[in-house]
């Protein structure tokens, strides 16, 4: 799987961008503020959610127009070719087309799949749960397209039941439909994560890489999740007096988290150095790619921004190797180009300027004198 064309129409500091690109390794170089990480902002926006930067529709349109912004893409998988528009503006929702034909935005999650690592995520391991979870849906979705339904009835029918909560409502009757509903989704929510972490451990265990492997598991905030439909619609509401005194869900997987162990040293991934805790992200995504590949038949398109600027010259060129060894797309940025120069030719470099608040990009070739000038 890979994107073909991309066009980014008054997309943040892109007034109108266009790549043509292929398959494999993709170097988006440029100094701060240049507009490298829009253009994987965008692609992340071929995919369900809010984006990478979880921004609103709003504030990705390009100042001081404001009027509005439109991404394209073509798609190819396998032989088969997809178009993806989504746009919005300021007069109404973001709108999803795929194929000229009007879409739901979780439609999305069934004809494009990717990943991405951001210099954000360097503090997952040691900041809250919920960074973990969102993470780990992120993962999920690339192999359970349907899990954003799951996630998204089971927050619709929780924020209906906390509301109850805080209002102190008993009835039964007001409570029954949006307990089952919460039942439903939020154990396909559980099953689905449990096993996307078991394809990814398996991705790790089977693949000789540099980086080192991390055991994940899902851990549950008082050790408690229920484990069929029936249990979990009981323990809800059982759980209403203590819920009500808190005014919020105290059961269900918005309380699980996800948590590594560095295993060759046996140690926590919050206890790790800051780069072991990085090497660790760098190996759950390979991971993710390598299963999807053999699930798939190919990778996910992967985002990796600014990914080169705190590895070590082995495991850079480490993990350039794996990207080429998937033969997966991956749009990677960095400020200097000489950050790509172990790619060779084996990738296509773009240069990404900026000139009084406008983006622009072009492609470069590869050569020795161009990437050490």
């Amino acid at each position: 799987m890979h994107i073909h064309q991309l066009t980014l129409s008054h997309f943040r500091s892109h007034k109108h961008t266009q790549v043509q690109a292929k398959n494999g390794p993709i170097a988006l170089f440029g100094r701060n503020g240049a507009g490298k990480t829009n253009i994987i902002e965008a692609i992340s926006l071929l995919s369900p959610g809010r984006g990478l930067r979880r921004a609103s529709t709003a504030e990705l349109s390009k100042s001081p127009d404001n009027i509005g912004w439109k991404l394209n893409a073509e798609v190819i998988s396998d032989v088969n070719s997809n178009l993806i528009e989504t746009s919005w503006t300021n007069t109404s929702s973001r709108n999803v087309k795929i194929n000229d034909k009007l879409a739901r935005q979780n439609d999305l999650a069934k004809f494009f799949r990717v990943v991405w690592l951001l210099p954000s995520m360097d503090r997952l391991w040691i900041e809250g749960a919920d960074g973990r979870r969102k993470f780990l849906d992120r993962l999920t979705l690339s192999f359970f397209p349907k899990h954003a339904d799951s996630v998204l009835n089971y927050d619709k029918a929780m924020r209906e039941r906390n509301r109850l909560l805080r209002e102190k409502i008993t009835d039964n009757g007001w409570y029954k439909a949006l307990e089952r509903q919460m039942a439903q989704n939020g154990l396909l929510i559980q099953l689905n994560r449990i096993a996307t972490l078991k394809k990814i451990c398996t991705a790790q265990d089977k693949s000789t890489t540099m980086f080192p492997i991390a055991e994940l598991s899902l851990s549950q905030t008082d050790n408690y999740m229920p484990t069929d439909e029936d249990e979990f619609i009981s323990a809800l509401s059982e759980s209403r007096h203590l819920d009500i005194m808190a005014g919020r869900t105290l059961i269900g997987p918005h309380r699980s988290d996800m948590e590594a162990i560095y295993k060759e040293k046996g140690i926590s991934a919050k206890d790790s150095s800051t780069g072991e805790q990085k090497a660790m992200l760098i190996s759950i995504i390979l991971a993710n790619a390598r299963a999807l590949k053999l699930e798939l038949g190919h990778p996910p398109v992967m985002l990796l921004d600014e990914i080169s600027a705190h590895l070590d010259l082995d495991r850079r060129a480490a993990l350039y190797e794996e990207i080429k060894a998937l033969d997966a797309q991956a749009w990677m940025t960095g400020t200097d180009k000489k950050l790509f120069s172990e790619l060779g030719r084996e990738a296509q470099y773009f240069n990404v300027i900026e000139n009084s608040g406008v983006s622009d990009i072009e492609e470069v070739d590869f050569s020795i004198d161009n990437i050490n000038s």
